[in-house]
């Protein structure tokens, strides 16, 4: 019979919640920026990028969206002037999507509340200590569970990032190295 008290149970249960709620009292401040949350999560991720660019493949890895996906956004973000569309010069099949000025405007606009928010309902109520070990913990998860997160921010960070294999922990606790698998949607990235 299965145990409905699993702590594996809890612990997924508890991350769910707190996303949810969490993206519930981050919201407010994004949509009085006239941005949605993955629109933010585009801008955010380019303004933290070398150049405050990234080849479109990368930033699709990196927010999860597919290929097809991440060029709505794009264009949707670049009709309204916050991104530009940029060809590689290197790779005719290639392009960057780069932050432009008005798109910087816009994300220093909504960063103090974010930030506040973020404090209020999140890192302000843990201690230093328990914030590092739950960053540790979460880049822990996410190296595993998307792999390419971080992919083109940085040739280093591509390499580590990527890495073939990751070490979990089995059922039992014990360390265990699994393969990278690729889901459906990395492998779609991947022919494109």
């Amino acid at each position: 019979m299965t145990s409905f008290d699993d702590p594996r149970l809890t612990a997924i249960g508890l991350l769910v919640e707190v996303q949810a709620g969490l993206m519930d009292k981050l919201s407010p401040a994004l949509a009085e920026s006239r941005l949605s949350e993955v629109d933010f999560e585009t801008l955010i991720r380019l303004g933290r990028s070398p150049e405050q660019k990234l080849r479109m493949s990368d930033l699709a890895a990196q927010t999860s969206l597919s290929t097809s996906g991440v060029t709505r956004v794009v264009d949707r973000l670049e009709r309204e002037g916050l991104v530009k569309r940029v060809a590689c010069a290197s790779d005719r099949r290639a392009s960057y999507a780069t932050l432009t000025a008005d798109g910087l405007a816009r994300l220093e606009g909504v960063i103090p509340r974010h930030v506040q928010d973020i404090e209020t309902w999140f890192t302000g109520l843990l201690t230093p200590e328990q914030l590092d070990t739950l960053l540790g913990t979460l880049r822990v998860i996410r190296d595993v569970v998307r792999p390419c997160a971080t992919a083109g921010a940085a040739e280093a960070a591509r390499a580590t990032a990527c890495a073939p294999a990751a070490t979990v922990p089995d059922q039992a606790g014990a360390r265990k190295t699994i393969p990278n698998q690729a889901g459906p949607d990395e492998r779609l990235r991947s022919k494109a």
